[in-house]
């Protein structure tokens, strides 16, 4: 048969059949295969390097000194190898993002623009109806008053401390109220009273006593109230000043004073005043000399005044060392100097006045002094 002629005459020139040379290659894989196996095995256990060959030693060389002289010679900076930009940003989120960025940096610079966002302006409101934010001086005192502390009750404010009241209730008196019940004021809680001695006219600056006053202070007195008292200046230089503080000074000597002798000037409304033509500093000389002629008598001397008067007409550094009564109805004081007393409404009702009356808080015991 043929095949089995072949098969002869392979066998007869000697060669190999191809089943067994296939058996011995397979043969010497396997034992080679187990050989490397069992080297790298060995080599872990006895963490034994394997040294590169001279070749593999000699290109890792050249690599690096081609390296070298390339980043030696390189002008690229650290934002060159910025490679966050290759990376895709999810969709939506860099607009949002950017959007947040511009919205913050903006209430940021309203913030810095914005007189009423920074802490550093209070706003006067003028008596037409306009307004200007002003800066508030670093120099002077602040009031330190927690307004939330604050209690009104039937038009009677209070204040309180760690659960303590801590204020003391006034009405300030004129003969433009008539004739008052002192008596009843008392009763309704009433602590003192500030008492009009008298005015200079704004136009005649004729110096009058008022009308009420001697019997306003005999009969406050015994009720039991305790007393201080206001004139209303009109005086054009210190020497008016000086007279206006000496008249007050006459008629309150026969009387007990607890509270105050408080100094008033202000604006004219629809009407010329004497005073217009005065500047700021004219009206601060006027103020002091009437204050410092008050305290050089012996008794407590003190400006009276809206936001407007005290902060635009008068030089505030100047009078720091006197104490401030504030006129300011209809809301919580936003005057952020240092007061003691406050002139919260002059459209109260209390009961011993007919009519309106100014009612008054104040933050100091002046009776103690």
């Amino acid at each position: 048969m043929r095949f089995q002629d072949d098969y002869d005459y392979e066998e007869r020139r000697g060669g190999i059949p191809v089943g067994a040379v296939s058996v011995t290659i397979i043969a010497a894989m396997a034992l080679v295969f187990v050989m490397v196996f069992m080297n790298q095995n060995q080599n872990k256990r006895t963490g034994a390097a394997v040294e590169p060959s001279s070749m593999e030693q000699t290109e890792k060389e050249e690599v690096k000194v081609e390296l070298d002289e390339y980043i030696s010679g390189s002008t690229l900076t650290a934002d060159d190898l910025d490679f966050w930009d290759m990376y895709p940003v999810e969709a939506g989120k860099e607009e949002t993002e950017s959007k947040e960025d511009k919205k913050e940096e903006k209430e940021e610079e309203e913030s810095l623009e914005d007189p009423s966002l920074d802490g550093k302006h209070t706003k006067i409101t003028y008596a037409d109806g306009s307004e200007e934010w002003v800066l508030i001086s670093p120099y002077l005192i602040k009031n330190t008053y927690d307004f939330t502390n604050l209690v009104s009750q039937s038009n009677i404010m209070k204040y309180y401390e760690n659960g303590k009241k801590v204020s003391f209730l006034g009405v300030d008196i004129s003969k433009y109220q008539d004739y008052v019940d002192f008596v009843t004021l008392k009763n309704e809680g009433v602590d003192y009273v500030m008492i009009r001695v008298g005015a200079r006219g704004y136009s005649t600056g004729q110096i009058t006593l008022d009308d009420n006053f001697d019997d306003n202070m005999i009969r406050a007195k015994e009720a039991g109230l305790e007393v201080g008292v206001y004139f209303y200046s009109q005086a054009v230089s210190e020497e008016e000043a000086v007279e206006e503080a000496n008249f007050v000074l006459q008629h309150i000597a026969a009387y007990e004073i607890d509270y105050p002798v408080a100094f008033l000037m202000e604006k004219v409304s629809n009407d010329k005043a004497r005073i217009d033509g005065l500047s700021k500093n004219d009206k601060t000389t006027v103020t002091r000399a009437f204050l410092n002629t008050i305290k050089d008598a012996g008794y407590m001397p003190m400006v009276y005044g809206n936001k407007e008067w005290l902060i635009k007409e008068v030089d505030l550094s100047k009078l720091s060392e006197y104490d401030i009564w504030l006129s300011q109805s209809g809301d919580l004081p936003d005057y952020p100097y240092r007061f003691s007393m406050w002139q919260y409404t002059n459209t109260g009702e209390i009961s011993g006045i007919s009519g309106y009356a100014d009612l008054n808080i104040n933050f100091i015991d002046y009776s103690a002094k």
